[in-house]
């Protein structure tokens, strides 16, 4: 019995005794087209179609010499004619086929979100959403001094990213179904969709106070924008997560296609200065030119970013949309305008579209420059500039950066968030104590005070010198017969000019904008705006000039009112709203500001009518209603 006994192995030491057997896994090398199939020839459509378990129809495609090219516009018809009987079979190959061009051949991450609802993200999106320069978006906020005034508008830049990654996506692939004559590939819709979702990585604390009036004061000799830095946070974030791999993983073809994502984002990435009629882009050829038009359309702005933050402000502000972009989804076509390929819409559209710029003009004239809102955002860059020197960031190579310099540096950037408002204010620091009380200021609402708002005559050239001898030619305005013992100084002044326009400064977006009508879809069309009504806007940018006083005492502002008024008349500029109200002594000195008494009276109380006797016109009647 003995013999039969297995002999006893050797004891082995406790970390041995439990280990687990390693499972063996045959390596398997799996195979990668080129995303773009439409590069394909012969042999590798042959290889796509025995990964597909499609290999018996291989010699059918090999002598027909189909290519990738072909299978785009491979019908059942076409199965039926080169030999493939079964409709079964061919309706398999046409289901293969299609993956190639529908992005959604991979399984989605789904977001409920509160303006699109459940909205479904490629998992390359979700990588570069799960990365810290992206999710850094979380707290920035959309509106930034915004909330202050409306306290709805607690959204950020990383809900909106994914909105309009969204929406690029959508509108892409609507282009895609309605037109598969464009060959738009998976390749092209997956670098839309990420140029949507990163377009504003590059924003700073409280968003475009930061690049419009923080850095302009701090570093007056550079021209920075939002957009400049989005490359150069997306190039980190590729880089810092290491994605290029995933990305050629999930079919772009790099550099090329970080490229493209770069120019749809900020332009053309060299100056197009000098080029003539050359094509400026890098990234996708001539015939792809309306993919530039979907996130940041440079032509004529009608673009999936305005989209989402139209409907998305408008919900946390409780103010009307009155766009509705799915409508424009259903009739978005691409049409050859001057050799290049634009999105156009139905002639019907047009009224829509001047619409869609009125609801901007609105939403910029009712909140986002909101009297109140931009003198918050004014204390707050005061207050930045005041610790800028005393913000310590630490950033690549164990450098240290500044509010104002950590543009300079990513990873110093990216550290950069509304938080430093509470840094600020919550500080114990000697150095920080002015730019605490101007934030503790702002969070007891003993804010600066608005005198007024007026209009110039022309457009004026706005630059910090300019605004400062402006201060003082405000201080210096003392009208006959003022308060003597009221001291104005330059410094107690603070002049706001505000740039409203339809997105294209003095020009007509419509303009640019192209139209084909339900007879001939493939024409584009212009339509003027005479051609639409005669209620339309006859100017389409304006200056809002509006001056504030940082005294808040009683005496002082109403002496500083009487100096706004003076200075709006020696200024040729219009007279503010309240003017007769505020310096009833001085609006009667200008004659241009005089009202025609008894105008408008007899314009909406005399009507001279024609009486009917019998149903003749016998005379004319002066009916005056008082």
């Amino acid at each position: 019995m003995d013999s039969r006994k297995r002999p006893m192995e050797p004891a082995s030491s406790p970390d041995k005794e439990f280990q687990t057997p390693q499972k063996r896994v045959s390596e398997v090398r799996v195979w990668q087209p080129d995303s773009d199939f439409m590069r394909w020839g012969v042999g590798e459509t042959c290889q796509y179609l025995r990964r597909e378990g499609l290999e018996k129809w291989e010699d059918i495609f090999r002598a027909e010499k189909i290519t990738g090219e072909g299978l785009r516009y491979l019908t059942d018809e076409n199965l039926e004619k080169i030999g493939i009987e079964c409709l079964g079979d061919r309706l398999q190959i046409l289901h293969r086929v299609r993956k190639l061009w529908h992005i959604d051949a991979e399984p989605n991450k789904v977001f409920n979100d509160p303006i699109h609802g459940h909205v479904e993200l490629h998992p390359l999106l979700i990588k570069i959403i799960d990365t810290p320069q992206f999710q850094r978006l979380r707290n920035i906020r959309q509106l930034g001094g915004t909330y202050y005034v409306f306290p709805g508008a607690s959204h950020n830049r990383f809900e909106h990213s994914l909105g309009v990654g969204y929406l690029a996506g959508q509108l892409v692939q609507a282009l895609n179904e309605k037109q598969p004559e464009l060959l738009i590939s998976r390749r092209d819709i997956l670098c839309v969709q990420i140029a949507g979702l990163c377009h504003d990585l590059g924003h700073g604390p409280f968003s475009h106070m930061f690049d419009g009036m923080f850095i302009p004061k701090a570093r007056p000799g550079i021209n920075w924008k939002h957009e400049a830095a989005s490359l150069k946070m997306f190039d980190y974030l590729v880089d810092d997560n290491n994605l290029r791999p995933v990305m050629e993983e999930h079919g772009l073809v790099l550099p090329e296609d970080l490229e493209f994502i770069k120019e749809q984002i900020a332009g053309p990435l060299e100056s197009s200065s000098g080029q003539g009629e050359k094509w400026p882009y890098k990234g996708r050829p001539k015939d792809k030119s309306f993919l530039y038009e979907i996130v940041a359309n440079k032509r004529n702005g009608i673009d999936v970013d305005k989209w989402d933050y139209f409907a998305r402000d408008c919900y946390h502000l409780g103010i009307q949309n009155n766009f509705d972009y799915r409508r424009f989804l259903k009739f978005a076509r691409v049409c050859e305008v001057d050799g290049q390929k634009n999105i156009c819409t139905r002639d019907k559209e047009v009224g829509n579209l001047y619409d869609m710029f009125h609801t901007r003009n609105c939403l910029h004239r009712r909140a986002y420059q909101h009297k109140v809102g931009n003198i918050i955002e004014t204390m707050i860059t005061e207050a930045f500039l005041k610790a800028d020197s005393h913000i310590k960031i630490e950033g690549s190579q164990g450098k240290t950066f500044t509010l104002s310099t950590a543009i300079d540096d990513m990873v110093a950037y990216t550290k950069l968030t509304d938080h430093v408002f509470e840094q600020i204010l919550n500080s114990s620091s000697k150095e920080l104590e002015e730019a605490r009380l101007i934030l503790q200021n702002i969070i007891r609402r003993h804010l600066y005070k608005c005198l007024g708002q007026t209009r110039p005559d022309k457009p004026l050239t706005v630059t910090q010198k300019a605004v400062r001898s402006w201060e003082a030619e405000l201080a210096n305005s003392s009208p006959q017969g003022g308060s003597h013992d009221v001291d104005l100084q330059p410094e107690d002044f603070v002049v706001n000019v505000i740039a409203m326009d339809y997105g294209m400064k003095e020009k007509n977006p419509i303009n640019n904008v192209r139209f084909y009508c339900k007879e001939d879809p493939t024409r584009a069309i212009k339509i003027r705006k005479n051609q639409v009504s005669k209620l339309l806007p006859e100017h389409f940018a304006e200056q809002l000039i509006r001056v504030y006083c940082k005294k808040t005492d009683e005496k002082t502002l109403e002496a500083a009112k009487k100096h706004f008024v003076k200075w709006c008349m020696d200024k040729n500029f219009s007279k503010p709203q309240d003017g007769d109200i505020i310096a009833p002594e001085l609006t009667p000195l200008k004659p241009s500001w005089r009202n025609n008494e008894g105008e408008d009276s007899d314009e909406s109380n005399s009507k001279e009518t024609s009486v009917l006797v019998n149903g003749l016109k016998k005379a004319k009647t002066h009916l005056n209603f008082e």
